[in-house]
């Protein structure tokens, strides 16, 4: 591999693209979407194996898998893999590539040569039997920018309105049993102070909506005690410190997305931001409106970090079927929010 050198030059307007775990669909999906939704500026630099890249595009071609950017025309920082890969049988060696691929865009972005990074998916269990012990990109990337912690945040554009959903998770990939545990006020008011600060590049007084953790939020104590114990507290002395936001919560998780769904159809102006307390609180809800257009995003670096809002899809992989729709949103986002 040649290094990366910067130019002259240097345009801060370009994107970091590291293309996940090599037996899914990422190149399928990023491959897609590049060949209708590239930004107007210059082209992405990309961060894999230059070689398995162009295998799957061809591969892809002869499937008749629909428009495809040519890797030919692309930069891309070639990490070769250092044995083959049989599509949709993710291996330790397809783990530790992605992680190397991964880890390579970030410095990309830190370095100055790209002003964001877009990630395709990756395997968590082949990064854990490589031997890198992250529960996702997420840990990986705080750790690689020395910030204690990222937060990660799903938007998706309403195809109806210009409203935005927007959900941000106060605990990430911890198992349930853990959530009650991690959660506490200094957690709940760190990522409220995050959420506001995303929200703000729309809104300058946003409507923010808290979720409560127990069935009913707890139904005064009776269903259980956390509400009743502290988040209760926690939210109303965060209202307090920030009186020009409006605060709802918690409320009953069951019903909290309801607005989302309605401002989803077209049906009206709905909250800013969301706060989940846990990983599929806020997830199914983001799945069922938005599973194409949700976009991964992380806050909390010094750079913007998203993702698309789905898996490796190994079950598809090397079929020609991936829809990029979440890529190109990833893209899009990346561009005009980094």
């Amino acid at each position: 591999m040649e290094p990366l050198n910067a130019p002259s030059n240097p345009s801060p307007r370009r994107l970091a693209i590291a293309l996940g775990d090599p037996a899914g669909i990422g190149a399928e999906v990023t491959l897609k979407a590049l060949a209708s939704n590239e930004p107007e500026a210059e082209a992405p630099l990309l961060v894999g194996c230059r070689r398995w890249l162009e295998q799957r595009y061809g591969e892809l071609c002869q499937l008749g898998a629909g428009p495809l950017r040519d890797p030919a025309e692309l930069e891309v920082l070639d990490l070769p893999l250092a044995e083959p890969v049989q599509v949709g049988e993710s291996t330790p060696t397809c783990g530790h590539a992605s992680f190397e691929w991964l880890t390579a865009a970030t410095e990309a972005v830190q370095q100055g040569l790209c002003h964001a990074l877009v990630t395709a998916p990756i395997a968590k269990a082949s990064w854990h039997t490589a031997g890198h012990r992250y529960p996702g990109q997420t840990e990986r990337l705080a750790e690689l920018a020395g910030r204690p912690e990222a937060s990660m945040l799903f938007t998706a554009r309403s195809p109806q309105e210009s409203w935005r959903l927007n959900t941000l998770l106060a605990t990430t990939h911890i198992p349930l049993a853990d959530v009650p545990h991690r959660l506490n006020p200094a957690l709940v008011e760190r990522k409220l102070d995050v959420l506001l600060e995303f929200c703000q590049r729309f809104s300058p007084e946003p409507l923010l909506v808290v979720a409560g953790l127990n069935p009913h939020a707890g139904e005064a104590g009776q269903l259980g005690r956390e509400e009743a114990d502290w988040l209760e507290a926690c939210l109303d002395a965060w209202r307090r410190a920030h009186p020009w936001v409006q605060l709802t919560g918690p409320v009953p998780p069951d019903t909290c997305w309801l607005s989302a769904a309605e401002a989803w159809q077209g049906s009206g102006p709905g909250p800013d931001g969301y706060l989940a307390l846990y990983h599929d609180q806020g997830l199914i809800p983001v799945k069922l409106l938005a599973f194409d257009a949700a976009v991964n995003t992380s806050l909390g670096l010094p750079f913007l970090r998203t993702s698309p809002d789905h898996g490796t899809g190994f079950a598809i992989a090397g079929q020609g079927i991936a829809r990029p729709t979440s890529m190109a949103a990833a893209l899009e986002t990346a561009w005009s929010l980094g």
